[in-house]
C-alpha cells in the first residue's frame, strides 16, 4: 500500500484543530502585512532616494556575498562529503555554527576577527590598509558568513546522496580528478547549486543582526534593505511596511523556484 493510499483525507478535529491554529498563527502577520501596506503610496515610497539606495547596495552585496559562499562554499561542500581527515566532525559542526547563532553575536564575532584591532583585522589594516568595518566590503562579509552554510549544507548533500558510477567511469577512461569534477560531478549536482546559491542570496539579501553590528547602518554604504525598514520603524512606518513587503516578495519567489526541488525530495523519499 503506497503513502498516498494511507493518506486521512479529513483529520480528527484533536490533530486539525491546533494545525489550523498553526495555520493562523504564521499566516496572520503575513495577512497583516498585506493589509496595513500603504498601497496608495507604494510607489513614491519604494522610488524615494533612501529605499532605492537600499534596494541597490541589498542586491549588490548580496550578490557578491553569494559569490564568495560559491567560490569557497563549493570546494568546503566537497571536502565534507568525499574526503576523510582528522576533524572532519568539528568541520561540518563550524559550518552550521552560523545557523544558530544569534546573527548579533556573528557580528560580534567578525569584530574579534576583522576589527582594526581584530585577530586577523589588525594585520589587514597595518600591512594592507585594508578596513572592514562599517564598509561595504564589511556589508559583504557579514552576508557572507551568515549566508555560506545553506550552500554547504545544499551541495554536502547532493555529493552524498549521488551516484559515483559515472564518476568512476570517467576516472577509468583517463579523466583527471578535476576534470570529473568539471565535467561530471558539477553537471550532475547543478539542480542543487542552484538551490544552494539560491537560498544563501535569500539569506544574504535579509540579514539583518550581524550586518548593522559589524557593517553599521550608514546610509548609501552599509544601509542595506532590513536596515532600511528598521530605520523606517523609528520615522515613516508606512516606510518601512513598503520595503517589507519587497523582502516578502523576494521569500515567495525564493518558495516558487525552490518548490520543484522539494517536491522531488519528498516523492523519492
Amino acid at each position: 500500500m503506497s503513502s498516498r493510499d494511507r493518506s486521512v483525507t479529513s483529520p480528527p478535529w484533536p490533530v486539525a484543530v491546533p494545525a489550523g491554529l498553526a495555520l493562523l498563527f504564521l499566516g496572520l502577520p503575513i495577512l497583516a502585512l498585506l493589509v496595513k501596506a500603504p498601497w496608495d503610496r507604494m510607489w513614491s515610497v519604494l522610488t524615494s532616494e533612501t529605499s532605492l539606495q537600499a534596494l541597490r547596495l541589498s542586491l549588490e552585496t548580496a550578490s557578491a556575498a553569494t559569490a564568495v559562499a560559491f567560490v569557497v562554499g563549493v570546494p568546503l561542500a566537497w571536502v565534507l562529503a568525499r574526503a576523510e581527515f582528522p576533524g572532519r566532525r568539528l568541520a561540518r559542526a563550524l559550518v552550521t555554527v552560523p545557523l544558530v547563532l544569534p546573527p548579533v553575536v556573528g557580528g560580534i564575532a567578525l569584530l574579534l576577527a576583522f576589527g582594526r584591532r581584530g585577530l586577523v583585522g589588525q594585520y589587514l589594516d597595518s600591512c594592507c590598509g585594508i578596513t572592514l568595518p562599517f564598509t561595504t566590503p564589511g556589508v559583504v562579509v557579514a552576508e557572507a558568513f551568515v549566508a555560506m552554510p545553506f550552500l554547504v549544507i545544499t551541495v554536502e548533500g547532493a555529493l552524498r546522496g549521488l551516484d559515483t558510477k559515472l564518476e568512476d567511469a570517467a576516472a577509468t577512461l583517463g579523466a583527471t580528478r578535476l576534470a570529473v569534477f568539471r565535467r561530471v560531478t558539477l553537471p550532475l549536482i547543478l539542480p542543487s547549486l542552484a538551490a544552494g546559491a539560491v537560498l544563501a542570496f535569500a539569506r544574504a539579501l535579509g540579514e539583518f543582526g550581524a550586518t548593522i553590528t559589524f557593517a553599521g547602518n550608514l546610509p548609501g554604504v552599509t544601509q542595506t534593505l532590513p536596515l532600511a525598514v528598521y530605520v523606517g520603524l523609528e520615522g515613516d512606518p508606512s516606510e518601512a511596511v513598503a520595503l517589507s513587503l519587497v523582502l516578502l516578495a523576494v521569500s515567495v519567489i525564493v518558495l516558487v523556484a525552490l518548490r520543484d526541488r522539494w517536491l522531488r525530495t519528498g516523492a523519492a523519499s
